[in-house]
Parts: structure tokens; C-alpha cells; sequence
């Protein structure tokens, strides 16, 4: 299916986000929601992969099926922090055997019985998942950036120094979900400082329920706008309501940023399909 990082040399991408079913009714829900998008023609889907490994196999038979279904490329998230240099190395090897060109180099969360040092010769950092990635490759990899900078940097400088390195290995990056533009053009600004030109794609994630915004938010670091969470908090019993503000939100937002030309726009869907077609068909994103 070729490089993510061509088909945006060739022009502006629109990609989503799907997670792997744990259950029986999550599996059709996921198939409901395959069926919705796969008329959009997606450019690409990233397939997540659960805290801790928890969704290894999962996340790689999905990314395994959507390959040799080849109606929508995938891109497998990995992490290094659940997994050994050997595993992950393993991981990589089948990938490659099945024709999978595209990852996303993470760091990821550590199990929660996991206490112990690294060994030497460990993998620490997505940096690392990303060079080693392109050693059993060849691999398009893509990492992950924090407009508003990651929970953990100590500051904004430290973070994007850290992300500047990590696209030195990297072909693209795709941004954590954000709600203002000009959180986006500072952190595209600021790698373009450090001699970054490689593309990075904009996450939108359209709110649908907010208890799930309010996790996301603290798990990833940004910053839910008090105008943007006072209107859904308002609205919270009613969910059609809270799908519609969401949709609006994310829909002036992704108008902004595609005015301004970006390189595409990805769409954490949480596994659910309206809100997506409803953007991508008001934005005309569907090919």
C-alpha cells in the first residue's frame, strides 16, 4: 500500500483512528463503523495499541486484516515501554512479513506490575522504537507530538528539543487532539526553528461524551477551553446534544486549519462513526 509519508508528499491526507475490539460487542461495533468509513477512503487508519500491551495480538490482527483487505491503509501504533528490544523486534519482523510499510513509534505506558530498571540495551523512549523500527524496516514511522507539550516535559523547550530529535529518525508526526490553531502553528513554528520541515498532521478529536474528554484530557495534557467545556458540561444528560457542540467544535477548527494549508487532518473517532461523517462529508474530505 506504499508510505504514509508519500501520499502526503502528494497532497493533503485525511486519516482516523480505530482501536482493537476486546469483545464481542466492541467487534461489531467496529465493524459497524469500518462499513461507515471505508466509502470515505480514508488515506490511512492507525490502529492503537491498549496500555501496557494489553491489545498486542488485537491490535496486530487488525492491522494484519486491513493490509490484506487493502481497502484502507494501516498504521500500527507500538510501544516499547511493555515489551522487550527482542519482542519488539519480533513484532516489527512479522509486520514486515505481511507488507505493513507504516508504524507509530511510542513510548506507551509500562504495565502496572512492571517496577523493575531497564536492562541495558532496553528501549527507554520512542526515539529509540523509531530507530529500530527503521533497522528491521523498511518502515514509514510516525511519532507522536503534543502541541500544548507533553505532561511529562519539564517545559514547552525541553519537549519540542525532545520531538525535533525524534523526527530526525521519523517521517511525519500526528498531534495529540488540541482545540486552538494557534497551538498547532507554535509547535510547527518551534520544530522549524530546530531545522524540522517534516510534515505534521493535526489530531481532531470531535467530543462526544464528556467524561471521556475530561480522561483524555488529563491523560494527554490539554487544555479543554472553559467556552468549549462550559457548553457540553451543560449539555452532558443529553448526548445528541453533546455530539452536536462536539461536531461544531471540531468542524471550526479543522475549517481554520485547512485554510491554513496543512498537511492533512486526523480524526480520533473512539470508535464511533457519526461525528467523523459528518465532518469529513461537511469538509469534503471523502475521496
Amino acid at each position: 500500500m506504499g508510505w504514509i509519508s508519500e501520499a502526503l508528499a502528494r497532497g493533503r491526507c485525511f486519516s482516523i483512528e480505530l482501536w482493537p475490539p476486546r469483545t464481542p460487542a466492541s467487534e461489531q461495533r467496529l465493524e459497524e463503523v469500518l462499513a461507515d468509513l471505508a466509502p470515505l477512503h480514508p488515506t490511512f487508519a492507525s490502529i492503537t495499541y491498549g496500555a501496557g500491551g494489553s491489545t498486542r495480538e488485537r491490535t496486530h490482527d487488525l492491522v494484519v486484516r486491513l493490509q490484506r483487505e487493502g481497502a484502507i491503509t494501516p498504521m500500527a501504533h507500538l510501544v516499547c515501554a511493555a515489551h522487550s528490544r527482542s519482542e519488539l523486534t519480533d513484532i516489527l519482523t512479522r509486520y514486515r512479513e505481511e507488507g505493513v510499510d507504516n508504524v507509530l513509534a511510542l513510548r506507551g505506558d509500562p504495565p502496572l506490575d512492571s517496577d523493575q530498571d531497564l536492562a541495558a540495551g532496553e528501549l527507554a523512549h520512542a526515539i529509540e522504537l523509531a530507530e529500530l523500527a527503521k533497522q528491521v524496516g523498511p518502515f514509514c514511522v510516525a511519532v507522536a507530538a503534543h502541541p500544548e507539550g507533553h505532561p511529562e516535559a519539564p517545559d514547552i523547550a525541553s519537549d519540542r528539543r525532545r520531538l525535533a530529535q525524534k523526527m530526525e529518525v521519523a517521517d511525519f508526526a500526528i498531534t495529540q487532539f488540541f482545540f486552538s490553531k494557534d497551538d498547532y502553528w507554535r509547535l510547527v513554528d518551534d520544530l522549524a526553528a530546530l531545522g524540522v520541515d517534516k510534515p505534521v498532521i493535526p489530531g481532531i478529536m470531535p467530543i462526544t461524551n464528556v467524561r471521556t474528554l475530561t480522561r483524555m484530557a488529563e491523560l494527554s495534557g490539554a487544555k479543554v477551553p472553559e467556552s468549549i467545556a462550559e457548553r457540553v458540561e451543560a449539555v452532558a444528560d443529553r448526548p445528541d446534544e453533546v455530539r452536536r457542540i462536539g461536531v461544531e467544535v471540531a468542524l471550526e477548527l479543522a475549517s481554520e486549519l485547512l485554510a491554513d494549508q496543512v498537511p492533512g487532518l486526523h480524526l480520533y473517532t473512539m470508535n464511533q462513526s457519526a461525528a467523523t461523517l459528518e465532518i469529513a462529508r461537511e469538509l469534503g474530505l471523502a475521496r
